[in-house]
């Protein structure tokens, strides 16, 4: 896969980077191997996202990454490299932690959303997570002169039902707006391991196939950011676990 056919971003895109994480953009060719490898076995990481799970790496690679990513100017997927962890056949400086995007991201409103989480099970509950976070957030909202996008808005949903989702969203100093009901429908989601909203099903019409996922918001904006928001992210990033 051509660089140009993986990076269609309407921002420019770089590498991001500190002592402990790197967030690289997700090539096809060097990334989707040791990351389907290391995700197949467990297919619970999907359970709240619409996408997934995959049954081989050439579903993954058509029906995620070309689908989704390749020729959208609104999406860019990273690879999380561990920079405290050995080098691999992801990365020299590291091993291959997850990955993290920005989505629907827009140069008109100067917004953009990090989504499609997905931390590796060895990687989670350390500091992976709060510093591929991080690094997202600084290059949003940091204003040009300081190497970001300047960026006004960053908005993080996920499934009410995902509470690990919404905790790491608020210690990142994400704030909730609201939850939006019945957001969206899992087709096929008993089947695809998804986790339904816990509400009743509606009458008629559709049956429990049609799982649904209620939507929390939050978001961290630019003046959240320059009102504290930024030394907070610094010192969530620098904390051992």
């Amino acid at each position: 896969m051509t660089i140009s056919r993986d990076l269609n971003l309407c921002f420019p895109v770089r590498e991001l980077s500190n002592e402990r994480v790197k967030m690289t953009p997700f090539r096809t060719s060097i990334h989707s191997s040791p990351f389907f490898a290391a995700s197949s076995a467990h297919p619970e990481l999907w359970a709240h996202m619409l996408a997934g799970p995959f049954q081989t790496e050439q579903e993954f690679n058509t029906d995620f990454l070309q689908a989704i990513f390749h020729l959208n100017p609104g999406m860019v997927l990273f690879a999380i490299i561990d920079k405290t962890k050995s080098s691999s056949a992801a990365d020299e400086e590291g091993a291959l932690a997850g990955i993290m995007s920005y989505m629907n991201t827009s140069s008109v409103n100067l917004s953009t959303e990090i989504g499609h989480v997905i931390i590796l099970p060895p990687f989670q509950r350390t500091h992976v997570t709060s510093n591929a976070v991080g690094l997202l957030l600084q290059y949003a909202l940091e204003s040009p002169s300081l190497g970001g996008l300047g960026l006004r808005r960053v908005q993080w949903q996920c499934s009410s039902m995902n509470a690990p989702s919404i905790r790491a969203a608020e210690r990142m100093g994400f704030t909730k707006e609201g939850v939006l009901k019945w957001h969206r429908v899992y087709h096929g989601g008993k089947d695809k391991g998804k986790v339904h909203n816990g509400r009743e099903f509606p009458r008629g019409g559709h049956g429990e196939q049609y799982y649904a996922r209620d939507i929390v918001m939050l978001s961290h904006c630019w003046d959240d950011w320059e009102q504290g928001g930024r030394e907070n992210v610094q010192t969530t990033m620098g904390r051992q676990n």
